[in-house]
């Protein structure tokens, strides 16, 4: 079977642009999906065969607006990433309920909205649903009460998708990641946490956007068809020594 459509959210930069960017080296038609207008636009000057559709996904009504947008402009979808989150740490004691919201209307409800709008069109095309967690959402750390929580219910949900849509040949997965060489990771990270961090994972180092992305759309290809409810720690080995290291205590 030739897969030919995916939709990306969160595409804008990170893990999403460069899951876009794989997905087209396979010959894939992409809906990028971001909240950030001028961002997206930047990620998407130079690309060829993708329709960028400014969409907040924690927000029902904008998300069903991109909806039919993004069928109009793919006819079909073969995958579904939902990749659109935001990491906000903090103390249990500082994280007020405002805040506790903001990160779960985007990296939980937003999942739950994208991916059950999507849920026609994706029965239509026995598709797949990649959703990304984090190393957070396995094992607890410090200052992740929001963020960590958030990223565990993405993990179960992603489990309640294959249990309920594996009927329809509809399989859901789930990607954790752990610390990524990102530019904003890079920016913040103290040379203090950045030795933690190699210290505690066996490869001894972060990993890159691509080898995130390249999990991805293997769980999103056919070689992955009989793969669901599945998740898959992308980490170095990091979840195997635990997380909680002292250079990220607050």
């Amino acid at each position: 079977m030739t897969r030919s459509t995916a939709i990306v959210t969160g595409a804008a930069r990170g893990i999403g642009l460069a899951t876009t960017k794989l997905f087209l080296e396979e010959g894939r038609r992409v809906v990028m999906i971001d909240r950030d207008e001028a961002a997206l636009a930047e990620a998407a000057n130079g690309l060829t065969n993708i329709t960028p559709i400014l969409c907040d996904v924690s927000d029902p009504e904008q998300v069903a607006v991109m909806v039919p947008a993004a069928l109009d402009a793919l006819g079909h979808v073969d995958a579904l990433v939902n990749n659109a989150g935001v990491a906000d740490f903090g103390p249990i004691e500082q994280t007020d309920f405002e805040r506790w919201r903001t990160v779960m209307a985007t990296n939980l409800d937003g999942v739950f909205l994208v991916s059950q709008s999507l849920t026609p069109a994706l029965k239509q095309a026995k598709g797949a649903i990649v959703n990304i967690a984090s190393i957070s959402g396995l094992r607890a750390s410090t200052l992740r009460v929001a963020y960590g929580t958030s990223k565990a219910g993405v993990i179960a949900l992603t489990e309640q998708q294959a249990a309920e849509l594996g009927e329809y040949g509809i399989r859901a997965n789930c990607i954790c990641p752990g610390p990524v060489r990102t530019k904003l990771a890079m920016a913040v990270h103290t040379k203090e946490i950045i030795d933690a961090y190699h210290d505690a994972i066996p490869l001894n180092r972060y990993g890159t956007e691509r080898e995130i992305a390249e999990a991805i759309v293997f769980l999103c290809s056919d070689k992955a068809s009989y793969i669901t409810g599945q998740t898959l720690a992308v980490d170095g080995g990091f979840e195997s020594t635990g997380v909680g290291l002292p250079a990220l205590r607050g």
